[in-house]
């Protein structure tokens, strides 16, 4: 099924090599995060991830589906991610995610001016 999403949504997606260690790197020499974010409300709304295990997909979308951005900020989403998830693609996942929000957050800055 389809998944529609609002008008009030933008999606920014980055990527983060991933380390050689893990089989995803096998198959995928990064990994790549994108959060659809209502711009109004800073809500982090959907999650995708390129990794290969569907219950790390799962985990890492519960973590950051309803997030808020705008009140919450960056540096508390990748503490989050750093305390509860502990996949040898970690560190990737937090800095595609910090990549990611930060090109939305430079969009939010250009588009208000």
């Amino acid at each position: 099924m389809r998944k529609v999403y609002e008008d009030d949504t933008v999606y920014f997606i980055s990527y983060a090599k991933l380390p050689n260690s893990i089989a995803a790197a096998k198959l995928l020499d990064v990994v790549g995060v994108g959060l659809v974010i209502n711009k109004k409300t800073g809500i982090i709304e959907d999650i995708s991830c390129t990794l290969i295990t569907e219950e790390a997909k799962l985990f890492l979308k519960d973590i950051m589906v309803g997030y808020n951005l705008h009140e919450n900020g960056l540096d508390k989403l990748i503490d989050i991610i750093q305390n509860r998830f502990h996949g040898l693609s970690q560190k990737a996942i937090c800095v595609a995610v910090k990549a990611a929000v930060e090109r939305y957050e430079a969009w939010l800055k250009e588009t208000s001016i």
